[in-house]
């Protein structure tokens, strides 16, 4: 679990009793923290609370399993607890604990589960890089954000690169909630600030 680090958000895939989906989990104190809105997956946990979480880079499986589409998977017993795993997938097995909670967005009132999986076994496999972070999304958005800005300077299109600025600004505020910490991050917001002085 080293290459997990504390804080940052990665995009995993849980798999319960009954269900698969991409959940956003966050590091802290030797657990795995996510949280679940009314569906499936809470159904599970609460009935039966334990999860494998699968490291996937397949962008592809996490969209799909997210919109709940047709997917073909191999399965296999997982170690520790009484659930099935993905084949071949890095994954982290455990029991989970969770809180019920009441949260209030701009989408209106909610009922979610706080979880904690408890790792029990980790199988990372050989691993060169980290899973998916949703950190690194932001990034690479504000970079291609970027680049469209210095377009929309150079054409003296103002309202565009205001436009522009603001989903940068607000692509910064996200990757830093998010627990990203690259430094390009820095370097993007300097650059798309220099291009709005330059080009008025």
């Amino acid at each position: 679990m080293q290459m997990l680090k504390e804080g940052k958000v990665y995009e995993l895939l849980l798999v319960t009793k009954s269900n698969i989906t991409p959940v956003g989990v966050i590091k802290r104190d030797n657990k795995l923290h996510f949280k679940l809105f009314e569906g499936k997956s809470a159904k599970d946990i609460r009935e039966y609370p334990y999860g494998v979480l699968h490291i996937t880079w397949n962008v592809e499986l996490l969209v799909k399993t997210a919109l709940n589409l047709p997917i073909e998977l191999e399965w296999e017993k997982a170690k520790t607890i009484p659930l099935r795993k993905i084949k071949s997938l890095p994954s982290i097995e455990g029991k989970i604990e969770f809180q019920e909670e009441i949260i209030t967005d701009q989408l209106g009132e909610a009922q979610i589960l706080r979880c904690s999986l408890i790792p029990s076994k980790v199988d990372m496999l050989p691993i060169l890089c980290p899973p998916l972070s949703r950190a690194d999304f932001y990034l690479l958005e504000m970079a291609i954000n970027l680049t469209r800005l210095y377009v929309a300077t150079r054409k003296l299109n103002v309202k565009e690169a205001q436009k522009l600025y603001g989903e940068i600004w607000k692509g910064y505020l996200t990757y830093k909630r998010l627990g990203g910490k690259n430094k390009l991050a820095e370097k993007i917001m300097g650059f798309a600030t220099a291009a709005l002085r330059w080009n008025p």
